[in-house]
């Protein structure tokens, strides 16, 4: 057995080893963590930047990557704590981002600002309990390459957004929208869809 499937499996030992990373009741890592532990673990490709007034909630225990000449811009939140933040190659992650893993962003994706994107959902339904002591659930997001989400879109947990999809400013989107679409609105509904037939840009 792993050393990580160990720790895993013995839940005292999982709870030291969790605090010994992250103070109690926080999301952000300790120090040591940040400074010691993540440079050597996460991968950082050539010409990628992360701001310096960027909140990095990035642990040791999942994967964070950054693809090479991709950037993400001051005031975004990023967090792998319930699971990997994977960022492709030239892609920009615009100011005030929210991203809450699992989530994979591919190459050439242009995020512009206060976008939120959390694969993480609370369990509510056991009316006995207050919401933050039931489970925690997660969903893969994905967002293919070369897409353009505008400013103030939030998308849920479970989403993917197809390749070249350009998703409008404010929308919400609850729903996996195909490649090469616009999608608008709240719920997000597409508008229009490229014709490789004609080579427009079709209203559905």
């Amino acid at each position: 057995m792993s050393l990580k499937d160990s720790i895993k499996s013995n839940p005292s030992l999982k709870k030291l080893v969790h605090w010994l990373l992250v103070p109690s009741g926080e999301a952000r890592p300790r120090l040591w963590v940040q400074w010691l532990v993540n440079p050597f673990i996460h991968k950082r490709g050539s010409g990628s930047k992360v701001r310096r007034r960027t909140r990095m909630d990035v642990l040791p225990f999942n994967r964070f990557e950054l693809g090479k000449n991709s950037t993400i811009e001051d005031f975004c939140t990023i967090n792998n704590g319930v699971g990997d933040v994977l960022i492709g190659e030239h892609s920009l992650i615009g100011m005030g981002n929210v991203v809450i893993g699992p989530v994979t962003i591919g190459n050439n994706v242009i995020m512009a600002q206060n976008i939120v994107i959390s694969a993480l959902n609370h369990e509510y339904r056991d009316v006995n309990l207050p919401i933050h002591a039931q489970p925690i659930l997660t969903a893969q997001v994905v967002v293919e390459d070369d897409c353009w989400i505008a400013a103030n879109a939030v998308i849920t947990s479970g989403v993917t957004i197809g390749k070249h999809s350009v998703i409008a400013a404010g929308a919400v989107v609850t729903k996996s929208i195909p490649p090469y679409s616009v999608a608008v609105g709240n719920p997000a509904r597409v508008i229009k869809k490229y014709d490789f037939e004609t080579k427009d840009w079709v209203r559905v």
